[in-house]
């Protein structure tokens, strides 16, 4: 039984078992390593499907000759009644005289899950 032919809560996660990220459960591609996770085309084809509802990048860089400076990049989620619904540390490093980084970042929304129609039963009147 695939996840098409369950009922799915949305938000519902999972883990990667490659990056041990959590993903939602509905995905059949790791959106942070990539892996594919198991064949679905209608999973697939509701992934393909997403759009980017916000995408942000920035550039920093290093002024040379100065000394290295430090980073941490956080990441925090908000509800709609201005609470903390998540809050993490996605990257630390350092930057040394004329290095540059960018951090872009994008949050993908796809449409919901459709429920997938039962499979007919056999014309010979056997049972599967």
């Amino acid at each position: 039984m695939n996840v098409a032919t369950r009922g799915v809560t949305p938000g519902k996660t999972r883990t990667c078992p490659h990056c041990k990220a959590a993903i939602l459960e509905t995905l059949s591609i790791c959106p942070g390593c990539l892996h594919h996770l198991r064949f679905d085309q209608e999973a697939a084809k509701r992934q393909v499907a997403a759009t980017s509802a916000l995408r942000v990048e920035g550039i920093i860089r290093h002024p040379p000759l100065e000394e290295a400076w430090e980073y941490f990049v956080v990441i925090a989620v908000r509800n709609d009644r201005g609470e903390e619904v998540t809050r993490q540390v996605v990257s630390v490093g350092a930057l040394q005289g004329t290095e540059k980084r960018t951090f872009t970042l994008s949050v993908e929304v796809m449409p919901p899950q459709s429920a997938a129609a039962p499979k007919p039963a056999p014309a010979n009147g056997t049972k599967r």
